[in-house]
């Protein structure tokens, strides 16, 4: 078993306490930059020393603060890929590769060297100096470097690795990866997803779980997720499967609520591009109402709507140039987009 579960106080205010399981696969950090994702990356690393806990690493013992043992970082087995650079620069590629290897026999060490230079497409530049190399291949030529020794754990700090190489990978490396994900994209490469805010975990499951229905109004704020509504439940149907929330300016339809009782109060999220926009007229459609548009804010692949009341849709841009001459607006939530929390 690998599991962190370590504290750490930082002056002027900052407190860092995280239990984390560590499972076979990846494991994706995600959060705001503060949280802590790097500092616990250290810690397990052996970097920094945490104030209280234990850090297990296939059952063997890296720290504990209790019994006061800290294990070396040289002899923790954990690669880490930092956020800069940190290639031997008076070293070539390849004489990089080999001071990591240094330890393997000979033979062994040369099959090594070999097999990651081709693996990493290191060919070209392995005779070369590392600050003659570009971005891109000092971070295929660092991740080599981490692998060749074998680690039993893998910490991947924001360092640029994106899905097409965090693949390659995890082809090369048996052992566990934690990455701190810079986007919500590469995290949905990972088999779990762990939410980190202010030094605490806010939430943690497979990434699908917990995009799709965040635990909580924290988890919704931090992934991203713009319309989150409090509600009333106003009425409970069972036997429709239906229930109706009130939010103090207009009534949703939504599916039944187990579990819950008529005049409780819940909160509700909707992503921005489950949000419908309509011209005012004909007859509505379920969850519709009035609202002024506020402000328009062009995004890469839509356009932002924003609309009274803090609720926000994205419509693609062909949608919005068909819409976008409405005197008045329509929004509409679909009872199937409503995600309660």
């Amino acid at each position: 078993m690998t599991h962190a579960r370590i504290g750490k106080k930082i002056p002027p205010g900052f407190s860092l306490d995280v239990d984390l399981a560590i499972p076979a696969g990846v494991t994706a950090l995600y959060g705001p930059p503060g949280a802590g994702k790097t500092l616990t990356l250290e810690m397990i690393a052996g970097f920094v020393t945490p104030d209280s806990g234990r850090i297990l690493l296939e059952d063997a013992i890296l720290f504990d603060a209790e019994s006061r043992v800290n294990i070396p970082p040289r002899r923790r087995r954990c690669g880490f890929l930092c956020q800069r650079d940190a290639l031997f620069p008076h070293m070539t590629v390849r004489q990089n590769l080999v001071f990591a290897a240094r330890r393997l026999p000979r033979l062994e060490r040369h099959r090594k060297v070999a097999e990651m230079v081709e693996r990493f497409g290191l060919s070209e530049a392995a005779a070369g100096r590392p600050r003659d190399a570009s971005r891109a291949l000092k971070l295929r030529a660092s991740v080599a470097r981490a692998l060749i020794a074998e680690p039993k754990l893998l910490l991947v700090d924001d360092c640029g690795v994106d899905e097409p190489l965090l693949r390659q990978i995890r082809e090369a490396c048996p052992a566990p990866i934690v990455l701190v994900a810079p986007s919500l994209d590469l995290c949905c490469a990972a088999g779990e997803l762990v939410i980190l805010d202010a030094g605490r975990v806010v939430e943690r499951g497979s990434p699908r779980e917990v995009l799709d229905r965040p635990d909580s109004v924290q988890a919704a704020r931090l992934l991203g997720i713009p319309n989150i509504l409090e509600c009333t439940i106003a009425a409970l149907d069972p036997g429709r499967n239906t229930s109706r929330l009130n939010t103090g300016a207009f009534e949703l339809a939504a599916p039944y609520l187990p579990g819950h009782f008529r005049g409780d109060r819940v909160w509700v999220s909707v992503r921005a591009e489950d949000l419908r926009v309509h011209r005012r007229d004909g007859v509505l459609p379920p969850n519709s109402f009035p609202a002024e548009l506020v402000r328009i804010q062009e995004r890469s692949q839509a356009v932002r709507l924003e609309f009274s009341g803090e609720l926000f849709a994205d419509v693609p841009r062909e949608e919005f140039e068909r819409q976008k001459d409405n005197q008045e607006w329509l929004v509409e939530i679909p009872p199937h987009a409503l995600r309660i929390i």
